[in-house]
């Protein structure tokens, strides 16, 4: 249950995408604009958890998850009947703040419930359910392409969304009120204030985040990358893409096995280091002129390799803030996501050069191993 709430990231930013040069010609969009359409998603997405996380602080776990989930349905109604591409781009940014609700109460809920490395553990699993969005998303919205146009993924989203609000009232609350956090506004300050300037926390969630813009540069502009630099189908496309969201997700499952062995900051570094190197090989193949095959190779190294960083990344940020999880899950999401949101629209300025994805790709990966090198130096390996 908690793993479809927490496919809103993947279903809002996968689903449409092999969809992105149809509302581009349909809506007489250029490519940038098109692919704000991505990013406002991606901004909303980060700045609902600032909401939403305090809230579930406060009042508990279930209400404003199913007003979230609710809102998220509600809003891609609206996408699908938007007239023009700003609009679009306007909607998208709403409908985002819906969706991370469910997304950062899903952590906060493990956050609860397990502690230490069994939260790692249950976070990995998570991917097994999650991760299956990334692969059904883009194979079922290209697939929806054959029968309907762009407007009718933005439908079949918002019968997902009724769908899963109907599962956010099964989940039981996991937060008693004893437990709640009752400060008002002055309560969420204080913790964003000790959130912020919590040197190993704030490694943790930028490092996991620039290591996530590696992937959200990809997922922003591979559509056009392989479509129109490669000359790869729409159906093509979202198989390639399939593939990858599945080595992401058996990553994750590697990860869960190993956890309680390794712990999880080893397999986070690790993963953090799989990244970078997958990032700068497809510089060099991209440069070397190798073909599509060689591209795809080292795009999967650096996808799949989040199946170690997310996981862990989460559950060792996430470790010392037991009754304030989900405030520090807010502000560990919306790290990720505005470092994604303001990475990926510079990859659109390179239209369909794959170089520009590429070095995009390389440098944030290697941000991220430089500032985990620097915050969480002298943190023990076997924590939490």
């Amino acid at each position: 249950m908690l793993g479809a709430l927490s496919t809103f990231g993947p279903l809002s930013l996968d689903m449409y995408l092999p969809a992105l040069p149809q509302i581009a010609r349909d809506l007489h969009a250029s490519q940038a604009l098109t692919q704000l359409t991505l990013s406002s998603c991606l901004a909303g997405l980060a700045l609902g958890q600032l909401v939403a996380g305090p809230i579930s602080d406060a009042v508990g776990r279930r209400r404003p998850m199913i007003a979230g989930v609710a809102m998220f349905a509600l809003l891609s109604l609206g996408c699908a009947v938007a007239p023009s591409a700003p609009l679009l781009v306007g909607i998208r940014f709403l409908q985002g703040l819906g969706g991370a609700a469910g997304l950062v109460v899903a952590r906060a809920i493990v956050r609860d419930v397990f502690p230490g490395a069994r939260a790692a553990r249950v976070f990995a699993s998570l991917m097994l359910v999650s991760g299956l969005a990334p692969i059904v998303a883009p194979v079922l919205g290209g697939q929806l392409l054959r029968w309907t146009d762009w407007r009718g993924v933005f439908v079949a989203l918002a019968a997902i969304g009724v769908v899963l609000v109907l599962a956010a009232v099964r989940v039981p609350e996991t937060l008693p009120p004893a437990a709640r956090r009752s400060g008002g506004l002055t309560d969420p300050a204080r913790m964003f204030r000790t959130l912020v300037t919590d040197l190993v926390f704030m490694g943790y969630a930028l490092s996991t985040g620039f290591a996530g813009a590696a992937m959200f540069t990809y997922i922003s502009t591979s559509s056009f990358v392989l479509q129109s630099g490669y000359g790869v189908s729409p159906r093509a496309f979202s198989l390639i893409f399939a593939s990858n969201a599945a080595g992401l997700m058996l990553a994750g499952q590697i990860s869960a096995r190993l956890v309680g062995w390794l712990g999880p900051r080893r397999l986070y570094v690790s993963g953090l280091a799989a990244v970078a190197a997958g990032a700068v090989s497809l510089v060099v193949v991209i440069v070397s002129g190798l073909p599509l095959a060689a591209v795809l190779a080292t795009l999967f190294i650096v996808v799949a390799s989040q199946g170690l960083t997310m996981p862990n990344g989460t559950a060792l940020a996430l470790a010392p803030y037991g009754q304030a999880a989900g405030s520090a899950s807010a502000q560990f999401g919306v790290q990720q996501f505005l470092i994604a949101a303001i990475i990926s629209p510079l990859a659109g300025l390179g239209g369909a050069s794959a170089l520009v994805m590429a070095m995009i790709m390389a440098g944030v990966a290697l941000l991220g191993v430089l500032i985990c090198q620097v915050a969480t130096r002298g943190v023990p390996a076997a924590t939490p």
